[in-house]
């Protein structure tokens, strides 16, 4: 999809991009599909803050997305394809047969027209989803399941895609988009092709005002703290902390491994790829 550029009539202008949305067929969401969505401001049950830098931003409908995928063998009809404030990716309004409406996450190449399946019998074709033990070695998918029956939990944002190697007895090797070698279990569901709206990294938000639509505030440096709330704030005139970077409850950063989960190294067949 284009990325669109502006004349640089103002300092802002001069480096923002935004998507022309030229694959967006319907503007307004399928209003059935649609729930309130809350925000937190960064806040949990206890009103304490436990993510900063959140807050504010524009007002949302979360678009209920069916990543179980558990209509099998029943036709479906990509009525639209449609722009979702929720997600990098786009996503597509299907029409079943029996009259049921559904959202999607939309793959490249997917054209509104399109009769769309899934279930164990269903084709080999772009929006089809299938368990991995009924999917060819080498085929690129996304939404995959890690437990059976769970819902997509794997490559779900925009340009993600993930290559099955191979299938062994129990399990499906699939190379992730990081590099990294994973075992997923051969029943997990997963959707053919990969995901659309690839150009969506190489928009340049151009202006701190449109971080802030996006509900992101100002991020401070640690630097420009006190020695009260933050191991580099402090010092006489300007520093650059003294120390090796550590986050503002004393963790190092920069490469040092935060991995505690145990259970599931023995999925990993191999690390991701070093940069």
């Amino acid at each position: 999809m284009p990325i669109k550029s502006f004349r640089p009539t103002t300092p802002t202008r001069r480096f923002q991009t935004v998507e022309t949305r030229a694959d967006v067929t319907k503007q307004a969401p399928e209003k059935s599909l649609t729930v309130g969505k809350k925000r937190t401001g960064g806040r949990n049950s206890l009103g304490h803050v436990s993510m900063r830098f959140r807050g504010g931003g524009a007002k949302r409908a979360y678009r209920t997305i069916d990543f179980k995928r558990d209509k099998t063998g029943i036709p479906a009809l990509v009525a639209a394809i449609e722009y979702d404030p929720n997600r990098s990716a786009r996503i597509a309004l299907l029409h079943y047969v029996d009259g049921e409406k559904r959202y999607i996450v939309a793959p490249v190449g997917l054209k509104v027209g399109t009769t769309l399946n899934s279930g164990p019998e269903a084709d080999i074709l772009v929006g089809n989803a299938l368990p991995l033990k009924n999917i060819p070695a080498g085929t690129v998918v996304h939404c995959i399941e890690l437990k059976p029956g769970k819902g997509a939990q794997m490559a779900r944002a925009a340009g993600a895609s993930v290559q099955l190697i191979s299938k062994e007895t129990e399990y499906a090797l699939l190379k992730m988009p990081s590099g990294e070698v994973r075992k997923v279990r051969i029943e997990c569901m997963a959707t053919i092709g990969q995901v659309g709206n690839v150009d969506h990294e190489n928009v340049s938000l151009g202006k701190a005002g449109r971080t802030r639509h996006l509900g992101r505030r100002p991020h401070n440096r640690g630097v420009s703290m006190n020695p009260i709330d933050h191991p580099h704030g402090g010092g006489e005139g300007r520093t650059s902390g003294g120390r090796h970077p550590v986050t503002p409850w004393g963790q190092p950063t920069r490469g040092y491994k935060t991995r505690k989960n145990k259970r599931t190294d023995k999925f990993i067949v191999s690390r991701k790829k070093k940069s």
